[in-house]
């Protein structure tokens, strides 16, 4: 007997970062289905394991480039903060004032504790294997691999170029890491802590955001300004494809079954929508001002 498994239904949820609010979409119809205010500068934007919970970071700095003076666009701190939908347990967090990873309760609001890291630290990965925490430090391009129970960093691994975000192999033994400013992923061995390699991405392209197909055997780039997604073949750790979407693509995620890909587009404000299988970009949806994070999580 044949038996064809649907696929699941899902919502997509964006955050975007100057209108400060979460566009949600409806990943049957890929239309938008409804919109509310998250706060000042909403960006990173993570389900729990378990769907039932959505995490949004909050930030009162203002926005501007690296390096430039804070004292002269000083930052509202009472607009920083973690926007939690439904109740969670806990959260780590990138705090980029104090160089340091914040684990956080988010029963009691209160921390359990928190890291050291180095300069300007931006994205966070959990192993989903040994649940280690690595955090990408920008400033000085070295990622922290940390032990959450003993709180304490494990190991320093200097990637260079900028790392924003981090994706891992299901079977938790590579880490892949976008750098933005030397335009590669770099690759990390995760039971030893060591760099392998570096992939160059085409010219042009300042990687952003990762995410891993449930197989493990692609992973997806987005390339901020090179308005593109680059597909890596993680087995020869080589570029398999390279799929154009909207303008200044960040945040990206794929839908539950892996089928499709969404890209928040930062500066054409709209979400393109990619089709794995045929490497083809099939719509683009209009969201908020200055869409920055995504996630897609299962409808309850």
């Amino acid at each position: 007997m044949l038996v064809r498994a649907e696929s699941p239904s899902y919502f997509v949820y964006v955050s975007n970062e100057r209108s400060g609010d979460i566009s949600v979409i409806d990943g049957a119809t890929d239309a938008v289905v409804a919109t509310f205010k998250a706060g000042k500068r909403p960006r990173g934007i993570h389900a729990a394991p378990d769907g039932k919970r959505l995490f949004v970071t909050l930030s009162g700095s203002p926005r501007m480039a690296p390096g430039l003076d804070e004292n002269r666009a000083p930052a509202d701190k009472t607009a920083d903060g973690l926007g939690v939908s439904k109740d969670g347990r806990f959260a780590f967090i990138a705090n980029e004032d104090d160089a340091s990873a914040l684990i956080l309760d988010l029963g009691s609001g209160q921390s359990r504790g928190k890291v050291k890291v180095s300069e300007e630290p931006e994205g966070v990965g959990v192993n989903p294997q040994n649940g280690e925490v690595y955090v990408t430090c920008e400033e000085k391009g070295e990622v922290f691999a940390i032990d959450p129970d003993q709180q304490r960093v494990i190991a320093t691994i200097e990637t260079g170029g900028r790392p924003r975000s981090i994706a891992f192999l299901p079977d938790g033994s590579r880490a892949y890491v976008a750098c933005e400013n030397g335009g590669y992923i770099a690759v990390i061995d995760a039971t030893s802590h060591k760099l392998l390699s570096k992939i160059q991405l085409p010219t042009g392209s300042l990687p952003m955001g990762t995410a891993m197909a449930r197989d493990g055997k692609e992973l997806y780039v987005s390339t901020g300004r090179g308005n593109t997604i680059v597909i890596i073949d993680t087995g020869k750790n080589e570029i398999a494809a390279t799929i154009p979407v909207g303008n200044r693509a960040w945040g990206i995620a794929l839908d539950p079954n892996g089928s499709k890909l969404y890209t928040a587009n930062g500066a054409s404000n709209d979400v393109s929508v990619v089709d794995i299988k045929s490497r083809k970009e099939l719509r683009r949806i209009k969201v908020g001002d200055g869409p920055w994070g995504i996630t897609t999580v299962y409808k309850n």
